[in-house]
């Protein structure tokens, strides 16, 4: 039988782009394959919940592990992003009207899954005023509500095209962890994140720091994209200049043959130099492997952010 070419139904505006060659995994990439009984009960209170997330949504390479911990990242205001990074495995296009029962249904699936700590991140919704800042401090708010004892995390958009009230709302209802990525070093941006800009993103977590000087703020960027260690290094010497607390380094996977091509698999040793180098220049909490996402672990990597934070004030 002849090979038919399926269209990527997933990714229209992706579908002119070039075929990119996807180069087998190492040995060092390996994953948990989704399955279990923590995997299944996560997964049904996800969905009872109406909810998405990124592990799903992003091809996170971690959800086996995560799910099957009762872990999951919640992603809201839908699951249409009105950008498309080459990067990225969550669909473009035009998003529908924010639900305004989302926030609650977040904080319900919190309780139930019982979650310590809780990562909530979105897609970038250029078409609300606010990016959907009042969304983020609404969701915020309701698992403070319904789940107190669990410590919050944001993984924000960069709010690009709204006026400062909209980072300022995010910060007001004070979530214990401020996370915005970078995503790769700036000479990349043009063809990784066009809808970005570095220098706004740098920004972004510097005001966090003046808004909210005991907010624990976090960047992440990727590797393998066809960046050089100096650049990466330069990354670095960026975020501390904006005061930013924790720094994750992950390998880059391409999620399908229209996405940005692998450039490399960067070494576990390499991976572990960059973290020292981080550590070396400040950071308080750095996560640097090929499998290191921003959430990846978030729970553990922020009781240790706090307790290092506490030595260091103890000096």
């Amino acid at each position: 039988m002849r090979n038919l070419k399926i269209p990527d139904q997933r990714h229209p505006e992706k579908a002119h782009r070039p075929d990119q060659a996807q180069p087998k995994k190492p040995d060092w990439i390996r994953v948990r394959a989704p399955g279990g009984q923590g995997y299944a009960n996560t997964h049904r209170i996800i969905r009872e919940h109406g909810l998405s997330t990124v592990c799903a949504e992003a091809g996170c390479p971690n959800v086996g592990e995560c799910w099957s911990a009762g872990h999951a990242t919640m992603m809201i205001m839908g699951e249409i992003c009105t950008r498309g990074c080459s990067f990225c495995n969550v669909a473009t296009g035009r998003p529908e009207a924010l639900d305004p029962f989302e926030p609650g249904r977040v904080a319900d699936a919190v309780a139930r899954l019982g979650l310590k700590h809780v990562v909530i991140t979105s897609v970038d919704r250029d078409d609300l005023a606010d990016g959907g800042a009042g969304h983020f401090a609404r969701t915020i708010r309701a698992i403070r509500h319904k789940a107190p004892e669990a410590t919050i995390e944001v993984l924000t958009p960069d709010f690009l095209k709204c006026g400062p009230q909209a980072l300022e709302a995010v910060v007001a209802a004070r979530p214990d962890v401020f996370n915005h990525n970078l995503e790769t070093v700036p000479g990349l941006y043009p063809e990784v994140r066009p809808g970005a800009r570095y220098f706004h993103s740098l920004r972004l977590l510097q005001r966090v720091k003046e808004l909210d000087p005991a907010m624990f703020t976090k960047s992440g960027i990727m590797v393998g994209l066809g960046e050089d260690r100096q650049a990466v290094l330069q990354v670095m010497d960026d975020l501390r200049a904006a005061d930013v607390d924790f720094l994750t380094i992950g390998q880059y996977l391409q999620p399908t043959p229209k996405h940005h091509a692998v450039a490399r698999f960067v070494p576990p040793e390499e991976f572990a130099a960059y973290e020292k180098a981080a550590f070396g220049k400040g950071f308080l909490m750095v996560s640097a492997s090929p499998l290191t996402r921003s959430s990846y672990h978030a729970g553990a990597d922020f009781a240790r952010l706090r307790a290092a934070r506490q030595k260091a004030m103890e000096k």
